[in-house]
């Protein structure tokens, strides 16, 4: 890092940004250590350490001990300097899960209250549902409501910043126009919204096999189908945020009894039929596939296991076809169901039916990867925005 140093208030603002920025990224941090990262002198490292403690940004939570000299102070972040919602969406009408999955951390990333909601709260008022998600957390947490800063909603849906408005929906009253603003103003948050399988894709990244990846594909098989595309620094969204809704993508000129499109080969409703024919009667093809991978060897389950992974390779060639991606990793509720037995077969008959050999792996989350990454989406922008708000402050003179 450049050496920054300075009175004026703008070299003030950046110091303080600066520090404020490695104490995010490292956690903990002495006052000597702040120094050598920073290049700031003594007096300017213990000028900003006080003025981000008094703004309620920054706290001491140690001292160092064992060595020569009076201990030092250890700093880190204040955890409630900033809070943060994460809030799941979810279309339930081919899962058993529950509609609503929502949690409550502080600006480490802490979770101070988790639950899920089996019944929507307010019948269809996404306004009236969310403030009453943020209350009960808020109540489980012990957290005062001017305390929340940020609210992050994963959607299975698009996007579209430009008006404010989620496409692609099928939850009722979430697709009305200019909603997401309409929540920032009623609850009086900061409010994002992105699509549930780009947010699959950040928590992969940050926590799963996409780690250590430059860029990757996800290949989301649910009730829905979904890809995103991690471009390494960011994800590829499109001009309305419908970039990856893949199951639109038609098959064929659609024959009588055939399927239309993607969604129709392998989303859930087509793959909880396919089971059918063999046999298999779970509540959801989740399920099916469960107990497929459960009974692997007979030969209904292997039949049943086999032809499903020819119908999700033809997605993947479609995904590696345009994409060229490092890695395409299988994620959603299918994948975790199918886990490496199903992401075997699958690599089989991509590798039979294409000259493709784009490296596939399976996720390794088994949490709900969409709240995850709502969590780490909403800290990232939170984290953000507070460097960013004490880079261009006009600090006191």
């Amino acid at each position: 890092m450049a050496r920054l140093a300075g009175s004026s208030k703008l070299l003030r603002a950046m110091n303080e940004s600066a520090t404020m920025a490695l104490l995010i990224d490292r956690g903990t941090l002495t006052r000597g250590e702040l120094r050598e990262l920073t290049g700031l002198s003594k007096p300017t490292t213990s000028d900003v350490l006080r003025t981000l403690t008094e703004a309620g940004l920054a706290t001491v939570v140690g001292h160092t001990s064992g060595g020569p000299g009076p201990n030092a102070e250890v700093y880190a972040v204040n955890p409630a300097a900033a809070l943060v919602v994460a809030v799941s969406v979810r279309d339930v009408s081919e899962t058993l899960h529950a509609p609503f999955d929502a949690a409550l951390c502080d600006l480490t990333g802490a979770v101070l209250a988790r639950a899920e909601y089996p019944a929507d709260p307010a019948a269809g008022d996404p306004v009236a549902t969310v403030r009453a998600i943020i209350a009960d957390l808020r109540e489980r947490a012990g957290i005062q409501a001017e305390r929340l800063t940020h609210l992050q909603l994963g959607v299975p849906g698009s996007y579209d910043p430009g008006t404010g408005t989620i496409r692609h929906i099928d939850v009722a009253g979430w697709s009305r126009p200019g909603l997401v603003p309409e929540l920032a103003a009623a609850l009086d948050v900061t409010v994002d919204a992105d699509n549930d399988v780009n947010l699959a894709a950040i928590a992969e990244r940050h926590r799963g096999v996409a780690a250590g990846s430059g860029s990757f594909a996800l290949l989301w098989l649910g009730a829905g189908l979904g890809c995103a595309i991690d471009l390494g620094s960011s994800l590829l969204r499109g001009a309305t945020g419908g970039a990856g809704e893949i199951g639109y993508v038609p098959v064929g000129l659609a024959a009588p009894g055939q399927p239309r499109d993607l969604q129709g080969l392998a989303g859930g409703p087509a793959v909880a039929a396919l089971a059918a024919t063999y046999g298999f009667r779970g509540a959801t093809a989740e399920e099916m596939i469960t107990e497929a991978v459960a009974r692997a060897g007979d030969r209904e389950a292997d039949a049943f296991l086999s032809a499903l992974a020819d119908r999700i390779a033809v997605v993947l060639a479609v995904v590696a076809a345009l994409v060229d991606p490092p890695l395409v990793v299988l994620a959603g509720e299918l994948a975790q169901a199918g886990g490496q037995v199903l992401r075997d077969l699958v690599t089989e008959a991509f590798h039979r039916n294409t000259p493709l050999r784009t490296p596939v792996e399976v996720t390794s989350l088994t949490d709900d990867a969409v709240l995850l990454g709502a969590m780490d989406a909403g800290l990232r922008s939170v984290r953000e925005s507070l460097i960013d708000s004490l880079r261009y402050a006009l600090t006191p003179a």
